[in-house]
């Protein structure tokens, strides 16, 4: 009779290059992105003997807003304004909930439920994650979801007294390897 054990392991994000933070969105002139790969956040989940994500019990990440650059120090400026840095610095997100939607070809679709904390303001959100492990033992998890800026009490940007107006929604897409400790 095979006995398979499964252990919760506990994991911190790592210095992986493939750690990647993006906001996105649209303005009336064109689309526009900042990137991060600096941030910080932990996961603790059991991994099965199919080296699959059989239970994500947490998981959370923080984003220090500015670390991330679009390469144009103007939208940089007008975005960190918007998001009103100079009182919340960080981006935050904290699972309540998470549930094993599918697994497929090694990825397991999980289903969180958390806070996600913009500017200051707390929402519950739903955000699906797909996670995996990987040969030398860390956790894959990527994912995205679309924020209305507005729900978060952020003032979509305006540049050039007006002319150039960004569009309400924007993206948070996040790649995220985490390591065991």
């Amino acid at each position: 009779m095979n006995q398979t054990i499964l252990a919760q392991s506990n994991f911190k994000i790592g210095k992986s290059t493939a750690n990647e933070m993006k906001i996105s969105g649209t303005s009336s002139f064109h689309d526009w992105k900042m990137r991060t790969s600096t941030f910080s956040g932990k996961a603790s989940c059991t991994i099965g003997a199919d080296d699959q994500v059989s239970k994500l019990s947490s998981l959370e990440f923080n984003l220090p807003v500015l670390t991330l650059k679009s390469g144009q120090k103007k939208l940089d400026k007008n975005a960190y304004k918007a998001l009103k840095t100079d009182e919340f610095k960080e981006i935050l997100y904290k699972q309540t909930q998470a549930k094993i939607m599918s697994f497929t070809n090694s990825k397991s679709h999980i289903k969180t439920e958390g806070k996600l904390t913009v500017a200051g303001v707390s929402k519950d959100v739903i955000i699906d994650l797909y996670c995996f492990k990987n040969k030398n033992g860390s956790m894959s998890c990527d994912g995205n979801y679309q924020i209305n800026m507005k729900d978060y009490n952020v003032t979509p940007p305006v540049f050039m007294g007006g002319i150039m107006k960004t569009g309400e929604a924007i993206t948070l897409a996040f790649s995220l390897q985490f390591e065991k400790y």
